[in-house]
């Protein structure tokens, strides 16, 4: 008899195969492309211009055995599925397989889940579909408008600048906003102001008194802006010499709303502020949430929904099982009569949900013992988030009151919070460190006579707009439609990999060599670095998905003038000498003084005499603490997961490992190592690590550190 033949599905990874094997039975086989298996080649260009664009594609060299074994097995299979992601990248690849596999794109044969759960994937096994060619073609337009600026560009940098540079059509425009907010800093000039403040009191119940901190508001009926010394003395000075009465209350309330579920943008923001993820880390971490994680009692399961998403839109049935969950878990006033909506910012494909648990009902406690901490922490994040999304506001009283004397007038501001809605599970962070208003509300009324006592005046100054983080520039390019939700951590990436940025201390700094082809993209490609014409580009690929536009239509609107360009540029722009950074090491072989060079893995020190002298050296960071084993120097290294830790310099002799950095000074109490910690406000910390003591002493930042931060 027989064998029954098997129905394939082909997905995109390994991980994502075992989970779904999992949930169907012996009728189902379940094989991985590991991503794409055709593109075009590394070697060429492979796009014949000269032929309206015809491409040339071939298999990704290493793909080969993985095509062996699904063509075997879609030769034996009853039925093929192409389950990749769902979206362009995922439909190209379905694609793809398809043309490999001989079948029939009208056909339907391809099925999208947006979550890896069995109820999703047994749901998307009863209504396959045709592969979309309008996701298709808008890829390839994106492929190849990529493909022609790099392919083009990056060798005319070779030669005008240095080799191993690279120029892309988002990272481009990414480097020259760094640059740019580099300009306006450097650009901006500071303007003095003066801060006036006091301690207003008066008689409270039952014989208390009431404190408040009250600010100068106006003098002499207009709006106080001291801009100097003199003119804060002198208002000091008036408020010292007036009595002041209180002129007027205003009671209101105020209402803040929850934010939406996580986007791809909003959640590396999230992860940036919250848990200090890069944005390659957040996506490298929730994609194990999205594929599968070992849970205990329940198996493999995907316990978050699909990563690369720019819509805020839930789907009806996890909105109904969160609004039955809210009030079980917090009570009734906490769900709203109607459920919170979300608008999406314009030009959002909302093809797929926003991040969310595929269960509420798992609470990141319940599952906390089956992930990794960075599992557990991004997962908490993406839980709280969603539940809070769908609770009621946060309700706050406010008061403003004016208190005035001859011709001052001083204002209190207060809010008080009354009911915390979703704030009790969830608040939103911010980029900048913001002063919280919360306090507790005085009882004052018209007349009453206010002592105002502790007169200060404060000197600042205007400061420049703040650099970039990851998270700051993800929310730009997203505000200005530059790129998708799977592009910005790798154009992040790229531009920090090839030394066009650096980064410190969680800020991007433009490089010298970021500023010089910025400048040279300026001059002769404006229209590949300009925002505007970028997010244009990205309104015609999603008309190309639509089946509004041609997809060659775009390459040929684009390509000729671009030619010319091009020509221009070959001709006019002079070779550029970019002199290597010079080090304080000398070369063990020759004794010239080691520069700094940047290769794939970050950068490195080599012997200027190249090629005569081919030595080179890793970049050794060395801290200040010595190693608490054997007193020799501690040195930063990288783990094989990207990870810093600290290890001694005698390795392998000394076998010293810590992953905090430890600081010099021994714990007072039993004289112990201690470690540096910093948490989530910014604040430093100092730990020691002899379990049995756990010493800890805060570390007070001077202003300039606290501002890098």
């Amino acid at each position: 008899m027989a064998a029954t033949k098997q129905k394939l599905i082909i997905v995109e990874s390994p991980a994502k195969a075992r989970t779904i094997s999992k949930f169907l039975g012996k009728g189902y086989k379940v094989e991985a492309s590991q991503g794409h298996v055709c593109d075009l080649p590394k070697s060429q260009i492979g796009v014949d211009v000269d032929n309206d664009f015809a491409l040339k594609y071939i298999t990704i060299r290493g793909r080969g055995d993985i095509l062996t074994r699904i063509r075997k097995e879609a030769k034996n299979a009853s039925q093929i599925y192409l389950a990749t992601d769902p979206d362009r990248e995922g439909e190209a690849i379905s694609w793809h397989l398809s043309q490999v596999l001989g079948m029939d794109i009208e056909k339907p044969c391809r099925i999208e889940f947006h979550e890896v759960t069995k109820k999703a994937i047994q749901q998307a096994l009863k209504s396959p579909r045709p592969i979309d060619i309008g996701r298709v073609d808008a890829q390839q337009a994106r492929r190849v408008l990529d493909r022609l600026v790099g392919y083009k560009i990056s060798p005319l940098l070779w030669a005008k600048v240095k080799k191993g540079l690279s120029a892309g059509r988002v990272q481009s425009v990414a480097t020259r906003m760094v640059v740019m907010r580099e300009q306006d800093i450097e650009d901006f000039i500071p303007e003095e102001y003066w801060e006036i403040t006091a301690t207003g009191s008066c008689a409270g119940g039952k014989g208390r008194k009431q404190h408040f901190n009250l600010r100068l508001a106006s003098i002499g009926g207009q709006k106080a802006v001291i801009s100097s010394a003199a003119e804060a003395e002198e208002a000091v000075r008036l408020m010292k010499a007036a009595s002041f009465t209180v002129a007027n209350v205003k009671n209101g309330e105020k209402r803040k709303l929850p934010a939406a579920p996580f986007t791809t943008s909003s959640l590396q923001q999230e992860a940036s502020r919250k848990l200090g993820f890069t944005t390659a880390k957040t996506m490298q971490v929730v994609q194990q949430l999205y594929e599968g994680v070992d849970l205990e009692n329940e198996g493999t399961q995907g316990i978050v929904s699909y990563i690369r998403t720019d819509s805020v839109r839930i789907s009806d049935e996890a909105l109904a099982s969160l609004r039955a969950y809210i009030p079980e878990r917090f009570g009734a006033e906490y769900l709203p009569e109607t459920p919170n909506e979300y608008k999406g910012r314009k030009n959002a494909q909302d093809a797929h949900e926003a991040i969310r648990p595929t269960d509420v009902n798992r609470t990141p406690e319940k599952i906390k013992a089956s992930l990794t901490r960075e599992q557990y922490n991004l997962y908490r994040l993406i839980y709280n988030r969603f539940v809070a999304s769908q609770m009621m506001p946060a309700l706050y009283e406010t008061q403003t009151v004016e208190i005035t004397g001859g011709d001052v007038s001083l204002r209190f501001y207060g809010e008080h919070k009354r009911f915390a809605g979703f704030t009790s599970i969830y608040e939103e962070g911010t980029d900048e460190e913001v002063t919280s208003s919360e306090t507790t509300l005085p009882t004052l009324k018209e007349g009453d006579v206010i002592t105002v006592e502790n007169v200060e005046s404060q000197q600042h100054f205007t400061q420049p707009p703040s650099r970039y983080t990851e998270a700051s520039l993800v929310r730009a390019l997203e505000e200005k439609g530059i790129g998708r939700p799977s592009t910005y951590a790798p154009t992040i990436t790229t531009i920090i990999a090839r030394g066009y940025v650096s980064r410190e201390k969680k800020r991007l700094y433009p490089t010298e060599l970021g500023r010089m082809v910025t400048s040279m993209m300026e001059e002769y490609f404006a229209d590949i670095v300009d925002t505007e014409f970028t997010a244009d580009l990205e309104t015609k690929l999603d008309n190309v998905e639509d089946g509004k536009t041609d997809w060659k239509q775009i390459l040929r609107e684009f390509y000729p003038p671009f030619a010319r360009t091009l020509e221009v540029a070959e001709q006019q722009i002079e070779k550029v000498e970019v002199k290597d950074e010079p080090s304080d090491t000398p070369c063990d072989k020759c004794g010239a003084m080691m520069v700094y060079k940047m290769g794939r893995f970050g950068k490195f020190l080599a012997c200027p005499n190249f090629p005569d002298c081919r030595n080179t050296k890793p970049i050794l960071n060395y801290i200040a603490a010595p190693c608490p084993d054997c007193g020799a120097r501690l040195m930063e290294k990288t783990s094989r997961k990207n990870r810093k830790f600290y290890g001694c310099e005698n390795y392998p002799e000394c076998s010293f490992v810590s992953w905090e950095m430890p600081v010099p000074e021994k714990c007072p109490q039993c004289g112990s190592y201690m470690i540096e910690k910093r948490n989530r406000k910014g604040e430093v910390w100092h730990i020691c690590t002899n379990e049995t003591c756990r010493c800890r002493m805060e570390v007070k930042q001077d202003d300039t550190e606290a501002e890098d931060e």
